[in-house]
């Protein structure tokens, strides 16, 4: 007879009703089963803006560890509910982009995710907090914003990744706005410029790398300014961000910085971890260090991060 596992602590599951992953999440009860969870804690929402709510319940009800089954925008609702608590979070990328899970190592397999949610290795990572919302892979304003917005309206349930391309090519002739950015109390940037990037991490939409020294535990955010505009300019800096060149483009300036303060010159939408979160002419953003407590895997994990 084989040993029994020793039973884990309370486990809570946050799962998006309409994602999608291996056999679903009747075989995501198997294997919770199989890991020996004690006391199990489980939440279906029906979209990811209802996700915060379970996950502050999760919290109250003592989880010890809670699991997030959804893409990026529904882990980011939840981190930002769960963000400062020291309870661990495992992903288990069930969406269209999965970004942070791929940065950081998490595999698209559901056996082998919530492997590393039980038997990986717990890494406290930086968060990016933006008018007063946490984000963990990206914000963005402009050009990328209004690609995620319109992706958002039922084009990757039907395209999948192909709705980012889509939508991308729709808005290459985004118009350039005033803008002036301040990073750590000093003007970085003042002039036209058609999109603004936030970066915890280097690989964002598209799998495209472009931040290429991020690092989401170094107490920093990357930074980074487009003043493309047209197909043709957009055309080179997409392909220079595609060869991971990004700095060397001359419609592009990258830095980074703690606190980030963005003005602009009419009403201009802004995202966080693909989730459009609406228009507006004030930005404030900033780093919280070791925000949010991830289980990432155990052998792969010191070279993701």
């Amino acid at each position: 007879m084989l040993p029994r596992k020793q039973k884990v602590g309370t486990v809570a599951v946050i799962a998006h009703q309409r994602k999608s992953f291996g056999g679903g999440l009747d075989e995501l009860r198997r294997l919770l089963a199989d890991e020996g969870v004690g006391e199990l804690l489980w939440y279906e929402v029906p979209k990811s803006k209802k996700a915060p709510k379970k996950a502050r319940k999760a919290l109250k009800e003592g989880a010890d560890l809670i699991l997030v089954w959804g893409g990026d925008g529904m882990v980011q609702r939840c981190v930002d509910a769960i963000a400062g608590s020291g309870v661990t979070v495992g992903i288990l990328p069930a969406g269209t982009g999965n970004l942070f899970a791929q940065n950081l190592g998490i595999p698209e397999d559901l056996p082998k995710a919530v492997h590393v949610a039980f038997h990986g290795e717990n890494r406290k990572l930086d968060l990016g907090k933006v008018n007063g919302e946490h984000f963990a892979v990206m914000a963005g304003v402009g050009f990328d914003a209004a690609m995620m917005e319109e992706a958002d309206r039922g084009l990757k349930d039907r395209l999948g990744r192909a709705a980012y391309v889509w939508t991308g090519l729709r808005h290459v002739r985004g118009e350039l706005v005033p803008m002036e950015v301040r990073i750590d109390g000093v003007t970085w940037f003042e002039g036209e410029a058609s999109c603004l990037l936030l970066g915890n991490v280097g690989t964002i939409t598209g799998g495209i790398e472009a931040f290429d020294d991020a690092r989401p535990d170094d107490g920093w955010l990357e930074i980074g300014v487009t003043t493309a505009n047209g197909p043709i300019q957009w055309a080179r800096v997409l392909g220079r961000m595609s060869a991971g060149r990004s700095e060397d483009s001359p419609f592009v300036r990258m830095t980074r910085a703690r606190k980030i303060t963005a003005r602009f010159g009419s009403p201009m939408t802004y995202e966080l971890d693909g989730g459009a979160k609406g228009a507006v002419t004030k930005l404030k953003a900033k780093v919280v260090p070791g925000g949010v407590t991830i289980r990432v895997p155990e052998s792969t994990g010191s070279e993701q991060l």
